[in-house]
C-alpha cells in the first residue's frame, strides 16, 4: 500500500511541473497516508468507548478496563431494551 501511495505521489510531483495543483494533491495524498494510513498510531486521547479492532491496549489493566466497560454497557442495553434483546437472541438461534 505504501509503495502505491509513494509512486502516486511521485507521479503527481512529475505532473506538477506543468500545473502546481498536482503538487498540492501530492502533499495532500502524503499527509492523508501518514495521518490515517498503515503506519498511523492510535492517539492516546482517543475515546474509550471506541470498538476499533486494530487497537491493542498498552497493558493488561487497560485491556481489562476496556472489557469491563464494554460488558457494563452491554448489560445496561439488555436491561433497558428487553424486547430487542430477546429478538436478537431469537435471530441468533435460527
Amino acid at each position: 500500500m505504501g509503495t502505491i501511495v509513494l509512486s502516486g505521489a511521485a507521479v503527481l510531483v512529475v505532473l506538477g511541473f506543468g500545473n502546481s495543483v498536482y503538487w498540492l494533491a501530492a502533499v495532500a495524498l502524503l499527509f492523508l497516508y501518514l495521518q490515517y494510513g498503515r503506519g498511523a498510531r492510535p492517539s492516546s486521547g482517543s475515546a474509550g468507548g471506541s470498538s476499533s479492532g486494530s487497537f491493542m491496549p498498552s497493558s493488561y489493566q487497560a485491556y481489562r478496563k476496556r472489557r469491563e466497560t464494554q460488558a457494563k454497557w452491554e448489560r445496561r442495553y439488555r436491561r433497558e431494551h428487553p424486547f430487542e434483546t430477546r429478538r436478537q437472541e431469537r435471530q441468533k438461534k435460527k
